[in-house]
């Protein structure tokens, strides 16, 4: 056999496994890339639930420290509070501290903003109840002003509501839910006996 034509037949063999190779090859890659891009999808699910859960508890959770102020502030104005008042504020207070501890290492920045709000308003009208509770508040404030500010703390949650579910592609067409009382029925709820006309 002389060797141009084995070097042909070495050529063809070589020629044929590198072809198969190379088939190979970009059968494996495409296999890869299929299982990352499957990775990646529901890498995705798994983020957009932990934070839809996050949310949910962080909504709830900001919606009940905002009503066990609601409640200690008329406990405040009809009684001396007991421990187990101030026990079910504190519970309220340190889970939405849990939850905001956890939503910070899991929300963009989008949510964030609007619950850092939220999370400032409630620890601010927390402030005031628990210095009215010890019989030491700051010049202005009242069961009146802090009422006031609690209330208000509503609206903020409505609004971290709204980033919340807009990150998570639910937002429709921005029904606002309304707050469990009214801002006239808080003022005369807490009314200063000064300011009535009557006395």
């Amino acid at each position: 056999m002389d060797v141009g034509a084995v070097l042909i037949a070495v050529a063809g063999v070589a020629g044929t496994l590198g072809g198969a190779l190379l088939t190979q090859q970009g059968a494996d890659r495409a296999k890869r890339r299929e299982l990352e891009m499957t990775q990646a999808i529901q890498e995705a699910r798994e983020n957009r639930e932990l934070r839809r859960r996050c949310y949910s508890e962080l909504h709830r959770d900001a919606r009940q420290f905002c009503t066990a102020l609601s409640r200690h502030l008329y406990v405040l104005r009809d009684r001396t509070p007991g421990d187990e008042d101030v026990q079910a504020l504190e519970a309220a207070k340190d889970a939405h501290r849990d939850r905001w501890s956890e939503a910070l290492m899991i929300a963009p920045d989008v949510v964030i903003d609007p619950a850092g709000e939220v999370n400032g308003a409630l620890t601010r009208v927390y402030g005031q109840v628990k210095r009215l509770e010890q019989g030491n508040p700051r010049p202005g404030e009242t069961l009146r002003s802090a009422a006031e500010a609690q209330h208000g703390v509503w609206a903020l949650i409505a609004a971290m509501r709204e980033a919340m579910r807009r990150d998570l592609g639910v937002a429709g067409d921005g029904v606002r839910l309304r707050s469990s009382q009214d801002t006239d029925a808080v003022l005369r709820d807490f009314a200063d006996p000064s300011e009535d006309p009557g006395t």
